[in-house]
Parts: C-alpha cells; structure tokens; sequence
C-alpha cells in the first residue's frame, strides 16, 4: 500500500490572541494543563487601553480563585486607587452614594495589563509574542492557521479569540454586524486638579438628554482622575453626537462640573473607544476550533459598561473548554457549544438585567430622579444598590 504523509502537528495546542484581561486569564488557567500555549498580541507592552480604568472586585475574586497570590500581586501595582464607594448623581441634580462589599481598585490599563502580563511570564510557560499583528485566521482541516502581518503563518489546534471589540478572530470567523442598540460608545482623557475629587471614590454623572449613557469621574492615583462619557451608539447616531466635543462642553457647563475643572489640566488628547454590550440578543461565542472572550464576546455590562471582569471569566471558562477538547481530541462546533451555555448560565443573566434596566431607564429621568432620591432612605438603599451594582 502506498504511505500517505501524517499530517503535520500544530505548533502550538492553544492559540489566544490578545493579551489583555482574558488573553492572560486563560493563560494563567491553563498554566498546569501540559498544552503548548501562545499568547500574541499586536502591541508591546506596556500600552494604554482606552476605557474607564475600574478594576471591578470581580476580576480580582476571579484570578485569585486560580491562585490568591494572583489577586495579591495586582493589588501592589501602582498608580492604583481603591475604590470604597461610588457617588451617583441623577439629572435632578440630587446624589447618591453607595459603598461597595467588594473590595476594587481603579489603575490605568497601561499598569495594569502589563501587571496580568508579567503574572503569565512568571507562573507559567505560555510563550508570549509582542508586536505580533493578526491579519487573517483559517480553520482547516486539522488545525488552525494564522496570518501574521509579517507574513509568516502559526498553526495551532485551537485559537481563542481576546483581541476585543474589532476582533480579528470574531471578524473572520464569526462575523457580526454592527447592531447600534447593542453597542456603546466612548471618550476618554486624563486631568489632573480636578477639584473634588475624592480618592476612593468613583463618580457618575446622568443628564436628562442623554440617560443611555453617564458621565464618570475615576481617581487613578497619583493625583490623576480617568474623565470619560459613554453613550448607547444609536443615541448618537439619532442625534449625530460628537463625543469628543461635548465631553470638554459638559465639563465646561454641567452644573455640578464646571466649577471643578475650571482649573483642571488635561493630560492628553481626547480619545474615543467602543463596546459591545452583552445581555441584550443571543450571540454566539464559538465555533468549530476556535471560542471567543470578553470584548470579543460582547460581554461588556451595559448599565456600568465594565467588562474587565467579564473578560477574565470568560478567560477562565474558556480555558476549562480548551482543556476538554483536548482530553476528549474532538473539537467541534457542537462540543464547544458547552463553553456557549457556560458563558449563558455563568455570566449573561446579570448582563441581560442590565440591560433590560437600561432600557426601560432610558427615557425616564423622573424615575431615575425618584430611584436616586428613595435610595437615600437607609431602608431602600440595599435596594436600589442591588438594583444598578
């Protein structure tokens, strides 16, 4: 009988693509697995990642159940504020303050990310590839392959999707188009002498014209507070907002606001970013070879607009299905459909009660007044804490 050539083995077993919060959370969880795992990212770090910089309790309950000395070390990085409560103000003009169980921090994305990024080169064998651009991916066969813009290819079994809100991975594989009420979008800047600005407390600011959305103040340390506006994208679209240019104009006229950024000086550009919000339609997160997580997953909670938390447990879920492929040596569509109904059961029905929230709030400043107003009598407040948090 004639011999036919075997079928060349993949390079690597895991393949994760993008090494912010859920690239380094699946590393982490695969560090005792035996796979050969690559972790690749377009950037070197460290790099800045637009958002609001709020390190939800969350993201850090998770990491330290793979280890407490994970969530221990990300509490030592610096510029860091930690964060004990949240004051929200209602287009009234009236204010809430909430305290939070949950211990959090805020830390530029920059300090962070390389943080999660130095844990994964120490604790585990993942090799890690900077400055790596994907441009395209391909599942064949027995493998997939990856097109890196330097024009050599990788080949992997599995290839797990964390490149964010424009994934590579999603955009090639699973395709979905743009749906404006399922997606927000954002401004960010850094000032400094913000005056007011409390450490340890985070700000959010509604306005009666644009309630699919807030106005935050975060304290970052070091004297810097993290300034940004998000906005449910089909209000902007309707009303052609242009973030960039009302952000410095509510600052310059919101009547709780003006006065304290009088004398603030911005510390860099206007920068614009976008997320996907989970919670509202369907979306798959898998497919034959490959899964999707975090921003890529659409996983961002719509009423907060956080996903840094989300993102690092769909890392770890992801991680946990990748390990089953392999021990099983099927990795199908219908198989990573468990990782699917993990992401169902274990992460969606909160993003979807935001969401819903957020809707039916969306047009009702008086019932956000009223909501605000109730929430300072102590015997509501758990409440409407439960309610929004």
């Amino acid at each position: 009988m004639p011999a036919f050539p075997t079928p060349p083995v993949p390079a690597y077993d895991v393949a994760l693509i993008g090494a912010g919060p859920a690239g380094c959370a699946a590393a982490l969880a695969l560090r005792h697995s035996g796979l050969r795992v690559l972790l690749l990212d377009k950037a070197a770090f460290p790099r800045d990642k637009i958002c609001g910089d709020a390190i939800p309790g969350h993201a850090l309950k998770y990491l330290g159940q793979l280890d407490p000395a994970f969530a221990a070390a990300l509490w030592q990085a610096q510029p860091r504020d930690d964060v004990r409560q949240s004051r929200l103000v209602a287009p009234s003009g009236r204010a809430l303050t909430l305290r939070w169980q949950l211990p959090s921090f805020s830390c530029p994305r920059e300090v962070f990310d390389a943080a999660l990024l130095k844990l994964v080169r120490r604790h585990s064998a993942t090799e890690i590839r900077e400055g790596a651009v994907l441009k395209d991916v391909r599942v064949e066969t027995d493998h997939v392959r990856l097109s890196l813009a330097d024009g050599s290819d990788l080949t992997c079994g599995l290839v797990i999707g964390c490149d964010g809100a424009h994934s590579v991975v999603g955009r090639k594989l699973l395709p979905t188009p743009l749906a404006r009420a399922h997606h927000c979008a954002g401004v960010r800047a850094y000032f400094e002498n913000v005056q007011g600005a409390e450490p340890g407390q985070t700000e959010f600011f509604l306005t009666k014209d644009y309630l699919q959305g807030y106005l935050w103040i975060f304290p970052v340390g070091a004297g810097r507070c993290n300034v940004g506006l998000g906005m449910l994208a089909e209000t902007v679209a309707r009303h052609r907002v242009d973030l960039r240019q009302l952000l410095p104009q509510l600052l310059a006229t919101h009547p709780a606001l003006a006065s304290r950024f009088a004398q603030a000086r911005p510390l860099g550009p206007v920068r614009g970013f976008g997320l996907p919000l989970g919670g509202g339609r369907r979306v798959p997160v898998s497919g034959r070879r490959f899964m999707l997580c975090g921003d890529a997953a659409s996983l961002i909670d719509p009423l907060q607009g956080h996903g840094i938390d989300t993102a690092v447990q769909s890392g770890i879920l992801a991680a946990a299905q990748a390990v089953a492929c392999f021990e099983k040596q099927d990795f199908s569509a219908d198989l990573m459909q468990q990782y699917d109904a993990a992401v169902a059961q274990k992460i969606i029905p909160k993003l979807a009660r935001s969401y819903r929230l957020m809707r039916f709030l969306s047009d009702k400043p008086w019932l956000v007044n009223a909501a605000v107003r109730l929430g300072q009598l102590p015997a509501l407040r758990p409440w409407v804490q439960k309610a929004i948090g």
